[in-house]
């Protein structure tokens, strides 16, 4: 305590002007003794004061913090909003406080707030990328482009939407990866988010023979689906009757594309499961056979 006001007093008569320096260089021991006892119980009342100030305003500070997350409970905020708002509350706040408590030791607020700000603008430019990742982080926050829980497609990956931080976005795939993904590239780039819908469609391409009946694999491909409860039709919003259609002549084979309605939780089961019974029953059912890759050879004698 007691060095801490004598240093305070040597900067205090450090930063006197030059009349009062001169004044200090004439008097007596005895003056200056006086001189320095009355400024050194002037700061140790201005110290006093701002412990006061700081406690007081720490308090002021946890019960603003505590009504502010009970208020964002309450209202049902998203939790990585409510972490994101409050961790910038108390920042604030507590910035607050300190220039305030440096404004009542004496010190000068505006040197202070000087060298904060270049220290802000170096490392702004130190962490550049950083900073993109915050505010695209803050964007997706606030624009809820996806949320928690949420299937998407970006930057090459796709899973579902585990956590969304302030700078990464972590997502985990359907084999459990986990993929982190900076929010910078997240909030520019392109998402494909297969959640917000209810229905999705399902397509399948099949390839057949030639000299098969696309008309027979028709029938027997929307008979199929026409008896799963899981295929959805016109009355239902959004969607449409299953189609099958010939949708080009290849080299080895008539490839048709089949496509059909579903709930969204229904998308991998019936994808999966009528590509297997494709397979198993079109044979069957339409007397369909699958080709593969092959290459006709005619041999001509001369």
């Amino acid at each position: 305590m007691i060095p801490a006001l004598i240093q305070a007093a040597e900067e205090a008569v450090a930063a006197a002007p030059a009349v009062e320096l001169a004044q200090l260089k004439d008097m007596t021991f005895d003056e200056l003794m006086s001189t320095l006892v009355s400024k050194l119980i002037h700061f140790s009342i201005s110290l006093c004061i701002a412990l006061v100030v700081f406690y007081a305003g720490r308090f002021i500070i946890t019960r603003l913090y505590n009504v502010t997350e009970k208020l964002m409970l309450k209202r049902h905020v998203e939790a990585s909003l409510t972490t994101f708002i409050l961790s910038m509350v108390r920042i604030v706040l507590y910035f607050i406080l300190l220039v305030t408590v440096i404004g009542i030791l004496g010190l000068e607020t505006s040197s202070f707030l000087a060298i904060f700000a270049s220290a802000g603008v170096a490392i702004g430019m130190a962490l550049s990328g950083t900073l993109q990742n915050f505010a695209g982080g803050v964007l997706i926050l606030l624009l809820k482009p996806f949320k928690v829980g949420d299937t998407i497609e970006a930057q090459g990956y796709a899973g579902t939407v585990r956590k969304i931080e302030i700078f990464n976005t972590i997502i985990t795939t359907p084999d459990n990866k986990t993929i982190i993904i900076p929010n910078g590239g997240l909030s520019t780039g392109t998402i494909n988010n297969s959640t917000t819908q209810t229905v999705r469609r399902v397509d399948w391409t099949i390839g057949i023979s030639y000299g098969d009946s696309p008309a027979r694999a028709r029938e027997a491909i929307l008979g199929m689906l026409g008896g799963d409860a899981r295929i959805l039709g016109p009355d239902t919003p959004g969607c449409a009757a299953p189609v099958v259609w010939v949708a080009s002549l290849d080299d080895s084979a008539v490839t048709l594309t089949v496509r059909a309605w579903v709930r969204k939780e229904d998308y991998w089961d019936v994808f999966f499961g009528f590509n297997e019974r494709f397979y198993d029953e079109l044979p069957e059912r339409a007397g369909i056979s699958f080709p593969f890759p092959q290459m006709d050879v005619h041999m001509q004698r001369d």
